[in-house]
């Protein structure tokens, strides 16, 4: 079995307000647990408007695989229009 997580950071411009960045949070915790299959939360700056931190876990039998989907998913968070990508941490296990 391997795993492979990943916490990306994400700077959020234009949001105003908690209720904001929930909405944008949620739409991309959303399209990314459909996209990729994955368990994804926001795990980290909760409470500041223009910051978000998401976790996400992905687990196969193949490694390749979770590698790629890996590479796949920081591909996807990099074109979103709705936050930049302005941190990541991955791992393999």
């Amino acid at each position: 079995m391997h795993i492979g997580i990943a916490e990306l950071t994400f700077r959020l411009d234009g949001c105003r307000s908690l209720k904001e960045k929930r909405h944008v949070v949620r739409s991309l915790v959303d399209r990314l647990r459909h996209q990729f299959n994955a368990s994804v939360a926001e795990v980290a700056h909760q409470d500041e408007w223009t910051l978000a931190g998401v976790g996400l876990a992905l687990v196969n039998s193949d490694r390749r695989l979770v590698e790629r989907l890996l590479e796949q998913v920081v591909d996807y968070a990099e074109r979103t229009c709705e936050a930049e990508l302005i941190g990541l941490e991955t791992e393999l296990l």
